[in-house]
């Protein structure tokens, strides 16, 4: 039997398929599809020196088209029904913007049946940021860790990317983190400034903020337009020469490696320092040592400037020696490093800690007086091991 399809049913047809494999909708005009889907890749790059200013008061908002941590891009038009709209640069490492958070979230859930719309953007570049600047936090800047912190913390506004070139950032030009910018329904700069004069969780109430949002939604004139702002600078990537020049300097440091002995190691593990030590014992010969080290000596280089120190233990043989400085140096390791003086590696393991099997890697962070408060035998989990550092009482979060 022959079968004959008409001409208007395949045209039907073409229409229904084309329509299925179109991009999701757009929401408000922007293209709120997966930014992963739609081919975005974070890309920091190296972007030409320029002045920065910050958008005056009167000045109407500028566009952008950012990816969140939500897997979607946003815009101005996104938040078009909103009568007020907050535009707040804010990041991960900075231990001020980490203290306001919870103001950042109480606002938006306060405000949010009001007509006020809130919208973070981190403006900082993944590349201009050091270690040294990461002393207060467990997550730098990445688009990747944005993601971590948004839902670890639970965050209940959209949290926008800019690291690549800040492409949006150069066009608001905040100063620090965290940095307000609050436009009214002609989307107008009416506020821009601080959250609130007291950085300390529990000490401020986000007035400053709540201020000029009620001011606005009242019809009236912000009583204080202006305030100046506090926290850590915004890491453009045309500053990277400074960490560049850090870098190359933390490369040439001395590298060194002493022996200990067994009562030299029930020393370190007693730790009657005033500083939280991270101790790693590792060999050349251990394929994860050698894979986490670098991981590490970034760690100490985090923390180096608090009171904190990481010291790093070799179980080569002592013949060995040589060999594991080389190591060391290879990895820029300008740290505390010690080499077990002894072949006998069950006096290493009794001196470290009896119930220790001896596999390596084995770590441990010791607080002063030789409570240990986290170990871990194998690799460690980074994000884990950077969180116990940072949340011990000795370290923080905040100043």
């Amino acid at each position: 039997m022959k079968i004959t399809i008409s001409p208007l049913i395949l045209l039907a047809l073409f229409f229904v398929l084309s329509a299925c494999n179109r991009p999701s909708a757009k929401t408000g005009g922007t293209d709120r599809s997966d930014p992963e889907e739609a081919g975005f890749k974070a890309n920091p790059q190296a972007v030409p020196e320029q002045d920065v200013r910050t958008l005056a008061l009167g000045e109407s908002a500028p566009d952008f088209h950012l990816p969140g941590v939500d897997g979607k891009f946003y815009g101005l038009s996104d938040f078009a029904d909103a009568e007020v709209l907050v535009v707040l640069f804010t990041c991960n490492h900075c231990p001020t913007a980490q203290a306001y958070e919870e103001r950042i979230k109480a606002v938006a859930t306060d405000y949010r049946e009001k007509g006020v719309a809130l919208v973070a953007i981190s403006p900082n570049s993944p590349i201009g940021l050091l270690p040294e600047e990461c002393g207060y936090t467990d997550l730098g800047d990445t688009y990747e860790e944005m993601k971590i912190r948004a839902k670890d913390h639970e965050f209940n506004f959209p949290y926008l990317y800019d690291g690549d070139t800040h492409a949006a950032s150069i066009q608001y030009g905040p100063v620090a983190t965290p940095h307000a910018f609050v436009f009214d329904a002609g989307r107008k700069l009416r506020y821009v400034g601080r959250i609130d004069q007291s950085e300390k969780p529990g000490t401020g109430m986000a007035e400053d903020l709540r201020h000029a949002l009620d001011d606005l939604l009242a019809g009236r004139e912000v009583a204080t337009p202006e305030t100046k702002t506090f926290g850590c600078s915004t890491k453009w990537a045309w500053k990277n020469q400074y960490a560049i020049e850090v870098n190359e300097k933390w490369a040439a440091a001395p590298v060194s490696l002493e022996a200990i002995d067994p009562a030299g190691v029930r020393a370190l593990l007693q730790n009657d320092s005033d500083k939280l030590r991270l101790i790693n014992l590792w060999a050349t010969w251990c394929g994860p040592c050698v894979i986490e080290f670098p991981d590490l000596v970034e760690v100490h280089r985090m923390f180096m400037g608090r009171d904190f120190e990481f010291v790093s233990l070799s179980a080569d043989n002592p013949d060995q020696q040589e060999k594991a400085l080389k190591f060391l140096n290879e990895k820029n390791a300008a740290l505390k490093n010690y080499i077990f003086n002894q072949e006998d590696k069950y006096a290493l393991i009794e001196a470290v800690d009896p119930e220790w099997d001896g596999a390596l890697p084995y770590t441990m962070l010791v607080e002063p007086g030789g409570k240990v408060v986290y170990r871990t035998e194998g690799p460690v989990d980074l994000l884990e091991l950077k969180r116990a550092i940072v949340d011990h009482p000795l370290i923080g979060r905040y100043y």
